[in-house]
C-alpha cells in the first residue's frame, strides 16, 4: 500500500494518474494546503520543502523499512522503477524520457504556476498594478512559450518522450491541459499538436480517474474572510513562519 499525501492539484494529480497507471493500490492522505496542514510536523517529516504531494510506500524497492518520498517527478521515477512501467530501464530512451521530466518540473510547472498567482489571485491583493501588469505578462509570456516548445516536439512525436508514452507526458499533461485558461482558449488553434496530444492523453481511462481522485476535498463554501486567510497561507510563506514547525519535525524525528 501506497500512502500519497495529496490535495487535488496539478501537482497532485501527476502522481495520483501514475498510480491508476500502474494500477497500485494507493490511499489518499489529504493536506489541505489552504489550511496549512502543510506546515505540521508529521507532514514536514516526510516533506521538508513543505509542499504536497509526497507519498509513504510501505512494501518498497528497496526492500527495506517504508519509504518517504517528495517532489513530483522524483515519486513518478520512483514508481516506474517500482513497477517497471513507463520508463525504459536502460538505453537513451530512458533519458529522453527524463530530460522531459526534469523540463516539467524546472519550466512549465513554475511558470504556469507564477502565471495563474498574477493573473487569478494577485490582481485581488496588488498593491501596485504596475507590478501586476509586468508578472503577469513575464509569466503568461513564458507560459505561451514552453506551449511552443511542446507544440513542435509533439509535430513530430507521439508523446512528449517519442513514440511511447511514459512518465513524461503524466508529469506534464495536468499543467498543460490547464493553459487555455491562461493563455486564451484560442491558443489550441496555435498550437494543434499540443492540443491533439492534450486530447488523447485525457482520453486514457488511467488519466480520468487519476483527476477524479479526491475531487471533494475541500470542496465547502468559505466567507470572504476565510478566502483572504488561504490565500495568505498559500502565498506568503517565508522562513520565519515556517521555522517553528520545521523545528517540531526535526526534534521529532530524533
Amino acid at each position: 500500500m501506497i500512502d500519497v499525501h495529496y490535495w487535488p492539484t496539478p501537482n497532485g494529480w501527476k502522481v495520483t494518474i501514475m498510480l491508476e497507471e500502474c494500477g497500485l493500490d494507493y490511499r489518499l492522505v489529504p493536506v489541505d494546503i489552504g489550511g496549512g496542514d502543510q506546515f505540521q510536523a508529521n507532514f514536514l517529516r516526510i516533506s521538508p520543502n513543505n509542499r504536497m504531494p509526497a507519498i509513504i510506500d510501505h512494501d518498497p524497492i528497496t526492500g527495506s523499512e517504508p519509504l518517504a518520498l517528495f517532489e513530483s517527478g522524483a515519486i513518478l521515477e520512483y514508481l516506474a522503477d517500482k513497477t517497471g512501467q513507463f520508463l525504459p530501464t536502460e538505453g537513451s530512451q530512458r533519458y529522453k524520457v527524463l530530460q522531459w521530466v526534469h523540463w516539467q518540473m524546472a519550466n512549465l510547472g513554475p511558470m504556469m504556476g507564477n502565471a495563474n498567482h498574477f493573473k487569478n489571485y494577485a490582481r485581488n491583493i496588488a498593491d501596485d498594478p504596475a507590478q501586476l501588469e509586468y508578472g503577469t505578462k513575464r509569466f503568461v509570456g513564458e507560459v505561451d512559450r514552453l506551449a511552443g516548445v511542446m507544440d513542435a516536439q509533439l509535430s513530430v512525436n507521439a508523446f512528449l518522450a517519442g513514440a511511447d508514452y511514459s512518465i513524461a507526458d503524466m508529469v506534464t499533461w495536468p499543467w498543460a491541459m490547464l493553459a487555455g485558461r491562461l493563455i486564451d482558449e484560442a491558443m489550441w488553434e496555435v498550437f494543434p499538436n499540443l492540443k491533439r496530444w492534450v486530447d488523447t492523453v485525457a482520453e486514457r481511462p488511467a488519466v480520468q480517474a487519476g483527476r477524479k481522485a479526491g475531487a471533494d476535498m475541500g470542496k465547502k463554501e468559505l466567507t470572504e474572510e476565510e478566502q483572504k486567510a488561504r490565500r495568505e497561507i498559500l502565498f506568503n510563506q517565508t522562513n520565519d513562519k515556517v521555522r517553528a514547525a520545521r523545528e517540531e519535525a526535526a526534534q521529532s524525528a530524533k
